[in-house]
């Protein structure tokens, strides 16, 4: 190798090296502390079927319902009803089959600009304001704090997040929660079960653009080599989660637009929470869609990076890092202290009488 190009090889293993100090010192100093759950005074209430205000529960209540389905939506009035009308459906009818089961749906209307939360409120008036609840937050959070805010208003001891457009078929929740009971016995009472497309891979790359299949691909890659292992798709909005495993992850939650569901999971993996990807069905909705593709894919990707240098250089903390730092600590002076004893006692032995 001649020395210009071993001199230009250590350049620019420098320069990476640079750059890669100057990201991690920007997403520290660009990081934000654990976003409390800050309400508007008229997010915490909701409208009863008569119009009434009333209170919203909390995630520390004990849970009252077998199930809570949490519905964010964002300018979704056209697209709503079609997924409530099936989810109702559903719903009604496993509850007539089996009265012990109880459930609610929250349609979190994510500060939209159209009639969401008049298209949602019909239900509650048709169902009751016990089964269908609307909360209307008061300006855009994303998906991922709307989700967030519905998880701390929810009743139900098995937590399901649904994407407004219908895109998975309702009735698939039984195929989340078959892979939960699966999962048993739940450390903690904390499980996840991911609805997940990945067996539709081969179909979607068929139907999309070349450029769509490579951003799809670089995303998988940047998931897997950053945050997640082991799930092939973090993305899908079919989540069931125990009210635990719900209460844990989202405490913990910093980003709350689109790149969430990586957090979350890190997070859930971060605590050992046990996660099983469940194959759902699934149709590409198209019309409507919220993301531009690649300015989306670039957000999502710095996001990818973001989380892992935030965590890594300690900008982020989870909930019992420091706990279980302590706990290594306090073990590591017990058997030194232990040790001093033994050494104390063999000089003593050692002593002449």
């Amino acid at each position: 190798m001649s020395p210009l190009l071993l001199q230009l090889g250590v350049l620019g293993v420098a320069l990476a090296a640079a750059a890669l100090i100057l990201i991690s010192f920007v997403a520290f100093i660009t990081a934000l502390k654990m976003p409390h759950l800050h309400q508007h005074e008229d997010e915490k209430s909701f409208l009863n079927a008569r119009g009434q205000k009333e209170p919203l529960p909390s995630i520390r209540d004990s849970p009252t319902k077998q199930l809570s389905v949490l519905v964010p939506a964002y300018n979704e009035e056209k697209r709503l009803p079609v997924m409530m009308d099936e989810a109702l459906d559903y719903l009604e009818k496993r509850q007539k089959q089996n009265p012990v089961f109880t459930y609610e749906v929250i349609v979190i209307d994510d500060g939209s600009e159209d009639q969401t939360s008049k298209v949602a409120f019909k239900y509650c008036q048709k169902y009751g304001s016990d089964k269908v609840r609307v909360i209307t937050l008061v300006k855009n959070r994303g998906k991922g704090g709307a989700i967030r805010m519905g998880v701390f208003s929810s009743r139900g001891k098995k937590i399901l997040m649904a994407d407004a457009d219908g895109a998975t078929k309702f009735p698939d929740i039984e195929k989340l929660e078959k892979g939960l009971d699966d999962l048993q016995p739940w450390p903690d009472h904390m499980a996840i079960a991911c609805g997940s497309r990945a067996h539709l891979e081969k179909e979607s790359i068929a139907q999309r653009s070349y450029f769509r299949t490579l951003l799809m691909y670089g995303f998988h890659f940047l998931v897997w080599f950053l945050c997640v292992k082991g799930i092939r798709d973090t993305q899908c909005g079919f989540k069931l989660f125990t009210r635990e495993a719900a209460s844990r992850t989202f405490s913990s939650l910093h980003i709350e637009r689109w790149a969430f569901d990586v957090e979350l999971l890190y997070i859930a993996q971060f605590f050992e929470i046990p996660i099983t990807e469940v194959a759902v069905n699934w149709t590409e909705i198209e019309a409507g869609s919220k993301l531009v593709p690649f300015w989306s894919w670039l957000q999502m990707g710095k996001d990818l990076l973001f989380i892992r240098l935030r965590y890594l250089t300690g900008a982020w903390r989870l909930e019992h890092a420091r706990k279980k730092s302590l706990c290594v600590l306090v073990r590591h002076c017990d058997i030194i202290s232990f040790e001093i004893k033994i050494l104390d006692n063999a000089r003593i032995n050692l002593l002449p009488l």
